[in-house]
């Protein structure tokens, strides 16, 4: 009786790993560390005195990934595996279709296979594409992605109402994340991305540790109350939380259910600097550049859906990740190489 998690050490992968831990959870965890390091799972037993079972594995491989199954009695899979670079996907779109849808069709195959029914997918606000309105709803219109990344998500959540469509004891939850930011109040888990960091907070960090000389805001001609970008951020322990409200729903209502999960309320770019700035007494220098292809006005949850029927809402606020976000990159500047 085992929760299998796809991606387990990635950054929401581990901190939900951690709560699931913390929970009592039987938990089983397939990697390849793409976009991870081994070193998680020692932070991960650090924190809960726990060790999950781990192999290393890409999800997209059939015949490694059946060895998962006949060796564990997986009930449920939490399903973040997959490539996750907005601008890479641009540049390496065939990569993204092959590797994230392919990796869920494997994974679905061996569920069908070994008579597992319950799927939590990590799924996307990207999925909205370009909002003509905000605060964004579940059954508001879905597509035209402004990127391959998202279309790879809006890909899989086709397949995967299609898979309840054709198999009514399937139980499926669809998670629409909103922007994850923070980290453990350990500080022994957080976001270390490779190279020049796609998201705004650990840039943000990476400044204010001086890895970097200054943060590059793109853009600041948007239609917003300070010409910057508005995004729903929301802190990665909230959101790991929020796997956990699915897992019961799936319990409670089987079928299939989509939520958001965001805080329902839209922050920008200089917003975040400035909190960042104020919550850990710290400068962070910034640079105005042009806007990036892709980029929207804003973005921001309606969440009500997920509290209503779930229980589940944002509990930690801005100021708790800013604080949470620098207590983990000052006391690891370099991320978990140590």
């Amino acid at each position: 009786m085992a929760v299998l998690v796809t991606g387990g050490t990635g950054y929401i992968g581990s901190h939900t790993v951690v709560d699931l831990l913390e929970h009592n959870y039987d938990v089983v965890i397939v990697d390849n560390y793409v976009n991870s390091k081994p070193e998680v799972l020692n932070r991960i037993f650090k924190i809960t005195g726990k060790k999950p079972r781990f192999y290393e594995i890409d999800v997209c491989n059939e015949q490694g990934l059946r060895t998962v199954f006949e060796k564990e009695k997986i009930t449920d899979v939490i399903h973040f595996a997959g490539l996750k670079s907005v601008g890479e996907s641009t540049q390496k779109p065939g990569l993204y279709y092959s590797n994230n849808i392919g990796s869920s069709l494997t994974l679905l195959k061996l569920m069908h296979e070994f008579n597992v029914k319950n799927i939590v997918f990590s799924s996307s606000a990207t999925v909205y594409g370009v909002p003509d309105h905000v605060p964004l709803k579940e059954d508001d219109n879905i597509g035209g992605c402004t990127n391959p990344y998202g279309e790879t998500k809006l890909d899989i959540e086709y397949i995967l109402k299609y898979e309840a469509e054709q198999h009514k004891d399937m139980n499926i939850a669809i998670l629409r994340y909103f922007n994850p930011i923070g980290a453990h109040k350990s500080g022994l888990i957080g976001e270390d991305p490779q190279g020049i960091p796609n998201n705004l907070m650990p840039y943000i960090t990476q400044v204010a540790v001086g890895k970097r000389d200054h943060l590059n805001v793109f853009g600041s001609d948007y239609k917003t109350h300070d010409g910057t970008g508005v995004r729903d951020y929301i802190h990665v322990v909230d959101l790991a939380s929020g796997h956990l409200a699915a897992l019961r729903k799936l319990e409670e209502k089987p079928g299939l259910v989509i939520y958001n999960l965001g805080t329902g309320t839209g922050t920008s770019v200089l917003d975040l600097v400035n909190a960042f700035e104020k919550a850990n007494n710290i400068k962070v220098p910034y640079v105005i550049c042009d806007r990036r292809p892709g980029d929207v006005d804003e973005n921001y949850a309606d969440a009500t859906k997920a509290f209503k029927e779930m229980g589940w809402k944002a509990k930690l606020n801005i100021v708790d990740a800013c604080r949470d976000s620098w207590n983990w990159q000052k006391n690891n500047p370099k991320g978990y190489d140590k």
